[in-house]
């Protein structure tokens, strides 16, 4: 799925961005074959496979009586690691109760789940890490950073070809419909990195649920980009009263950046005061430069 990249002055019209629905709201048959072949060999991988008889499981007992209700975080299962439950209902109430719940969609194949791991990776802004090198990038002036600009652009690249990797996305076209509701209401969000040339270089989404923001995805075309873009955000998340960006899974991008893993039970808790705070809801726009964000000591 590939679209040309809008410049950077350009707001996206309404037609270019049913265009662009249109073309991501669709699989070809290449497209499917492809995502179940390599997603049934990555669940066959000697670490994954201990998790294959737990999940037939499940799914065979759902075959058997449907249960429509959101499944309990707490009660998810050992192995596979966090599988709570199938998504049935996967309606933008649905979605949302889910994340304030603890829960988060994910699939390669089959049936869309519900999970829950049981360590969450969790970045308190305080903790936030950007490197000597990184400061120095963001004042070049060679980068742009906005937010909600391109959403279609944003997931279609998180949805893409990445060098040296399997071309095995969980972001179907089921995702992508739903994610693209909740950003027309105001709860998902795209940060964007653009270069001097107005090309889309970086970026990524998330969804906000009250004063926690989770992050979904990201890409990145050139070095360290996506490190701007999460700089930003992450200053104007801190600014604007969130109590933390959720990672879900620890990674070496979360743990450069200072996330670090938290027991369910601690994520829980932390959750549920964070979605009684007000969040931000509707467009965002950025507030400052990535110049001054350079300057930014969370620890302070």
């Amino acid at each position: 799925m590939a679209f040309e990249t809008q410049r950077l002055s350009l707001p996206v019209a309404p037609d270019r961005r049913a265009a662009q629905r249109s073309a991501l709201f669709c699989e070809s048959l290449l497209d499917m074959a492809e995502r179940w072949t390599l997603g049934i060999a990555w669940a066959l991988m000697p670490k994954r496979i201990g998790g294959v008889p737990g999940l037939a499981k499940l799914c065979f007992e759902e075959l058997l009586a449907p249960d429509y209700a959101l499944p309990e975080p707490e009660r998810a299962l050992e192995n596979p690691p966090g599988l709570a439950g199938i998504v049935h209902d996967f309606s933008l109430p649905t979605l949302l109760a889910a994340y304030r719940r603890g829960l988060y969609p994910w699939a390669h194949i089959g049936p869309l789940k519900w999970w829950s791991p049981p360590q969450r990776s969790l970045l308190f802004f305080k903790d936030f890490h950007m490197s000597n090198n990184l400061r120095r990038l963001m004042r070049q002036d060679r980068y742009t950073v906005t937010f909600d600009r391109d959403f279609e652009a944003v997931i279609a690249a998180c949805a893409g070809r990445r060098q040296g990797r399997w071309h095995l996305t969980w972001i179907t076209p089921r995702i992508m419909r739903a994610y693209a509701e909740a950003y027309d209401a105001g709860h998902v969000h795209t940060y964007e990195v653009w270069n001097k040339a107005g090309e889309l270089v970086a970026g990524g989404y998330g969804i906000a649920t009250g004063g926690a923001f989770s992050g979904e995805s990201q890409f990145a075309h050139e070095p360290n980009t996506s490190k701007l873009g999460l700089a930003m955000l992450n200053w104007h998340l801190a600014k604007w009263g969130f109590h933390f960006f959720d990672g879900k899974l620890i990674g070496p991008l979360w743990q450069s950046l200072g996330c670090r893993e938290v027991p369910r039970q601690d994520y829980l808790a932390r959750l549920a005061k964070a979605t009684r705070a007000p969040g931000k809801m509707g467009r965002w726009q950025a507030e400052t430069d990535l110049a001054t964000v350079s300057n930014w000591r969370p620890d302070a």
